[in-house]
């Protein structure tokens, strides 16, 4: 049986469809409308509904991405093309079917809610999928973070990749192969993702970010993990960072008009959302500080890990459950948001890095070289709670920012983005939204304030022409000075009150890029020679 919106052609063709694929449900409950899949998860017991309208979930011991339990098939696919290391681990084809066929089984008979939609905005480039889930508010969350179809795109709606992602299922790992009772498997040959054992939502998006990162550079598109927003003029900008650096805060600005929060390809078109949706944490959410954030947070909105109180007012300083709390929205929460999601080419992009040791400086430009060396090196700090067992901030070097989702080789990545950027003129800034004045535990988080007052300038020119510094341990061009920003505060060394500390922690972090770039082979010494000085002795702690 299928419930979709009463379409009985509809209904037969999803019905012939997960037949065809091997699956015998109870009823299916198909692209259900938002408010059916918010009372219905609050009837089931998965959320309470805060007074704003939005569905305030748990996600259990799941509150951040299991990074090492997501797989990829080794299959003649992927075993020459996938950068197989430490995050890209191997999956044999024997077991991940044997997985398939112990869902399929599970499904038979029960209740099941699909979602059937798009990644990617561009229609000459997004990629049809179909999610099934064994939960009213992760199908929601479906519906809120990957594309919806027209009722016209659905009634014709082929999926070319499927996720299915249980919360109710067990594993055997001793039985399955997997590494514990939880997994994300990705199937690039079988065009198939399986997700169980974590109700964490922000998997399901995640693992076909990893997709897309694998199909799109072989048609000439670059996958990016970024945030973009436009002006009125189509001035796009990029915010390139891991989470937690301010991607979504910095580019939703109410001067600008926001394209997406996380996930993006750059095609000979211009920039394209893959998402229809944003992602946002929430942890320490104010409306003076992140308005527009604050107000998407109504009906249609889904919290994850926020405690509620019993009046439906949220805690959004509580981590008392995770530091990683969560709010998912659809883009049109957000005031003149683009839709469909798509910009022109980048005019300025900016890497974010949120540093926990306190001596990067908050704003540096970046040359081409240098753009494709912190591309490539993606240094920034894990903030807490956004993979399991992290606690406090702790220093990372996450290629092309964004190593758990990028499948392919970090050279090919970088060389996409140099070819970009050559063609298109787009400057390249590198803003430290993390501490200063010393490391995580002495120092302050640089107030958002000013970051928002160093992309504005990288944004509309006022920091171009300024008289620059050179920083002789990072080997980057440091402005003097930036409207709206203190000049001491431009210069990590002199907001530290142990100047012989601050040379300490900074060369250390130095030694740190170098002994890190050392992995990537056949690189070119003007792409090395931009990072920090290979001649200089950099002790590593």
């Amino acid at each position: 049986m299928v419930n979709s919106r009463d379409d009985d052609v509809l209904s037969k063709r999803l019905w012939s469809q997960m037949t065809a694929f091997g699956l015998r449900p109870g009823t299916v409950f198909h692209n259900m409308p938002t408010e059916y899949l918010t009372e219905t998860s609050i009837k089931n017991g998965d959320g309470v509904r805060t007074k704003a309208g939005a569905v305030a979930v748990r996600t259990d011991r799941f509150t951040g991405r299991a990074p090492q339990d997501r797989f990829i098939v080794f299959d003649d696919v992927t075993k020459d093309t996938v950068d197989w290391n430490k995050i890209n681990h191997k999956f044999q084809t024997d077991a991940f079917n044997k997985i398939l066929n112990r869902m399929k089984s599970h499904i038979a008979g029960k209740d099941m809610y699909v979602f059937d939609g798009f990644v990617g905005a561009d229609p000459q480039h997004r990629l049809k999928i179909r999610a099934i889930t064994d939960h009213a508010w992760q199908s929601l969350f479906s519906s809120r973070l990957f594309i919806e179809p027209s009722k016209e795109e659905l009634a014709e709606h082929e999926p070319e990749f499927t996720i299915i992602s249980l919360n109710d299922f067990k594993v055997i790992p001793e039985i399955d192969g997997t590494r514990k009772d939880v997994f994300i498997l990705i199937n690039l040959s079988q065009k198939i993702v399986l997700i169980s054992g974590t109700r964490y939502a922000g998997e399901l998006k995640k693992s076909m970010f990893s997709v897309m990162n694998f199909l799109l550079p072989m048609r000439g598109v670059f996958p990016m993990h970024c945030s973009a927003n436009t002006d009125e003029n189509n001035h796009t900008a990029l915010f390139f960072g891991l989470s937690g650096t301010g991607k979504t805060t910095l580019s939703a600005d109410h001067n600008r008009i926001l394209i997406g929060d996380d996930e993006h390809g750059w095609s000979d078109n211009g920039v394209f959302n893959f998402e229809g949706g944003c992602y946002a944490k929430c942890i320490n959410l104010t409306h003076e500080h992140e308005p527009q954030i604050w107000n998407a947070i109504r009906d249609g909105a889904i919290l994850e890990n926020v405690i509620v109180d019993s009046d439906g007012n949220p805690d959004f300083n509580d981590n008392s459950i995770t530091e990683n709390t969560r709010v998912a929205y659809p883009l049109h929460h957000i005031p003149g948001a683009v839709i469909p999601s798509m910009g022109g080419h980048p005019t300025v992009i900016i890497f974010l890095t949120a540093d926990a040791k306190g001596v990067l400086p908050p704003i540096s430009k970046l040359t081409r070289e240098g753009a494709m060396y912190h591309f490539m090196s993606g240094y920034t700090s894990k903030l807490a709670g956004t993979e399991q067992g992290v606690k406090k901030p702790t220093s990372v070097f996450s290629e092309c920012f964004g190593a758990p989702f990028m499948p392919l080789p970090a050279k090919l990545y970088a060389e996409m983005l140099a070819a970009k950027i050559t063609e298109h003129n787009t400057e390249v800034y590198l803003i430290n939204t993390g501490w200063s004045g010393g490391a995580y535990g002495v120092g302050r988080r640089i107030s958002i304030q000013y970051s928002r007052a160093m992309v504005t300038a990288a944004l509309n020119g006022d920091i171009k022409n300024v008289k620059y510094r050179h920083d002789p341990i990072f080997n980057l061009s440091v402005p003097i000075t930036c409207p709206g920003v203190p000049d001491e505060l431009l210069d990590p060394k002199a907001t530290w009150s142990d100047k012989g500390a601050y040379e300490k922690q900074a060369n250390r972090l130095a030694g740190k890029f170098i002994a890190n770039f050392a992995k990537f082979k056949d690189i070119s010494s003007d792409i090395k020679d931009a990072g920090p000085s290979r001649n200089k002795h950099h002790k590593n702690p």
